[in-house]
């Protein structure tokens, strides 16, 4: 996770069969992604998004998950990808150390899940 433009991004690795890697709380990063409807898919076009900024907060995944190959990119620029960076916050955010929409963070990486 980076939480600003200008800052620097780290990273650790998740597994979640069984929960583990050089994330700080694995079990609670693999229980909000199992918690998730398609916790990788793309906003539908055709959903209709507030235009509220959440904050400057970007992350980047990549890895397999359910058996397919992942790579996606988070933010929270308007409020589809708020919810879904909500729901996703404890593998970005592990124990909410960042503050999300202040763009202050003590917590930073951009997780790579292998679950």
């Amino acid at each position: 996770m980076k939480p600003s433009p200008d800052a620097s991004a780290g990273s650790w690795t998740l597994t979640c069969q069984p929960p583990g890697g050089t994330h700080p709380a694995p079990e609670t990063a693999c229980a909000a992604l199992r918690d998730a409807q398609d916790p990788f898919a793309a906003p539908s076009k055709q959903q209709i998004c507030t235009q509220i900024y959440g904050g400057p907060q970007t992350a980047s995944i990549e890895g397999e998950w359910s058996g397919k190959s992942v790579s996606a990119d988070f933010s929270r620029k308007n409020g589809c990808e708020i919810k879904t960076w909500d729901a996703l916050e404890p593998v970005f955010a592990p124990g909410k150390a960042a503050e999300t929409g202040s763009g202050k963070g003590t917590e930073k990486g951009s997780p790579k899940s292998t679950g």
